[in-house]
C-alpha cells in the first residue's frame, strides 16, 4: 500500500508541475488534460490510503510487520545454526582425519620396524645358516680324515701280516700331512665358533632391544591412563579447567588443597595432621588413609543433583 501510495504521490507532483507550466505558457487543452490525469490520479491515491483509516488496520499492519521481523529473525537464527553445525562438522572431520593420519603414522612407523627387524633378523639367520653349514662341512672333513687314518691303519695291517713293510718316512709323511689339515680344521672350527657366538650376541641384543621398546610402550600407556586418571579426578574435585580459570572462586580452594606440592612447610604440617589418625586395617573406631583421594558420591536426589551442578 504505501508504495502504491508513494508511486501515485510522485505522479501527482509530477502533473501538477506540468499544471503550472501549462498555465505559465496558456496551453489550456493541454492544462485541462493534465487537469483530468491530476484528478484521476488523486483518486487512485485516495482509493489506495482508504484502507488506512479503517480502524484496526494499523494493529493488523503492525502484527503483519512483527511476523516478518521473527520470520527474519527465525531464518537468521537457523542459518547461523547451520553455519555453525558445519563449522563444527568441519572441525569434527578435521580431528578424525588428525586421529586417522596420526594412527596411520603410527601403523606405517610399526610395519617399517617390523620389517626392519624381520630383515635384520633373515640376515643374521642366514650368516648364521651359513656358518653352520661351514661347521657341517669341517666337521665332516674331520670325518673324512678319520677315515682315511683307520683305512690306512687297516691296509698296513693287511700288508704286514702279507710282509710288506712301508718305510718310516711314508708313515711320517701321512702323519704330518694328516696334522697339518687337522690344525687347519680345527682353526676353522674354532674361527666358525666365534662366528656364530657374534651372531647369537647380535640377536639376543636385538631381542633385548625389542623387549626394551615394548616395556617403553607399555609403560608410556600406563603413564597416559594415569595422567587421564589424574585429570579425571581433578575435574570431579575440582571442576573442569576449561569451565573454572585460575580467577575462579574456587580457585582458593583448590590452591589450600595442592598446597603440599608447592611448599615443604605445608606438606610436613598436613602429613603431621594425618598420621595423628593412623590406624590398623582392622581397627573397630577408624580405617586406614585412603591412597588418592576421595571421590564424592553420586548425588542421591534431584535437590543435591541441582547443587552439585
Amino acid at each position: 500500500v504505501a508504495v502504491a501510495a508513494l508511486g501515485r504521490v510522485a505522479r501527482l507532483t509530477a502533473l501538477c508541475r506540468a499544471l503550472r507550466r501549462s498555465e505559465d505558457e496558456g496551453d489550456e487543452p493541454g492544462w485541462a488534460r493534465t487537469r483530468q490525469e491530476a484528478e484521476a490520479a488523486l483518486r487512485e491515491l485516495r482509493e489506495i490510503v482508504r484502507p488506512l483509516r479503517e480502524p484496526g488496520y494499523g494493529e493488523a499492519l503492525r502484527r503483519k510487520a512483527e511476523r516478518a521481523r521473527k520470520r527474519r529473525l527465525r531464518l537468521q537464527r537457523r542459518k547461523h545454526e547451520a553455519r555453525a553445525a558445519k563449522e563444527e562438522e568441519a572441525a569434527r572431520a578435521a580431528e578424525r582425519e588428525a586421529k586417522i593420519d596420526q594412527w596411520r603414522a603410527k601403523c606405517i612407523q610399526e610395519v617399517e620396524e617390523k620389517n626392519r627387524e624381520r630383515e635384520l633378523k633373515a640376515a643374521a639367520d642366514s650368516v648364521l645358516s651359513e656358518v653352520r653349514k661351514k661347521q657341517a662341512d669341517t666337521k665332516r672333513m674331520m670325518d673324512v680324515l678319520r677315515g682315511l687314518e683307520k683305512l690306512r691303519k687297516l691296509r698296513k695291517e693287511a700288508a704286514a701280516r702279507k710282509g710288506v713293510c712301508p718305510p718310516p718316512s711314508a708313515d711320517e709323511a701321512f702323519e704330518n700331512q694328516v696334522e697339518s689339515l687337522k690344525t687347519l680344521l680345527k682353526t676353522r672350527t674354532e674361527l666358525y665358533e666365534a662366528e656364530e657366538r657374534a651372531l647369537r650376541v647380535m640377536l639376543e641384543g636385538e631381542q633385548e632391544e625389542e623387549r626394551k621398546r615394548e616395556m617403553e610402550k607399555k609403560q608410556k600407556k600406563e603413564r597416559e591412563k594415569l595422567l587421564q586418571q589424574k585429570l579425571e579426578m581433578d575435574s570431579k574435585l575440582f571442576g573442569d579447567p576449561a569451565e573454572f580459570p585460575l580467577a575462579h572462586l574456587l580457585q582458593p580452594f583448590r590452591d589450600y588443597y595442592l598446597q603440599a606440592e608447592h611448599s615443604v612447610a605445608a606438606l610436613i604440617q598436613i602429613r603431621h595432621e594425618w598420621d595423628q589418625y593412623l590406624v590398623p586395617a582392622d581397627h573397630p573406631e577408624g580405617s586406614c588413609i585412603p591412597p588418592g583421594w576421595v571421590l564424592p558420591s553420586l548425588p542421591t536426589n534431584d535437590t543435591w543433583a541441582t547443587a552439585v551442578r
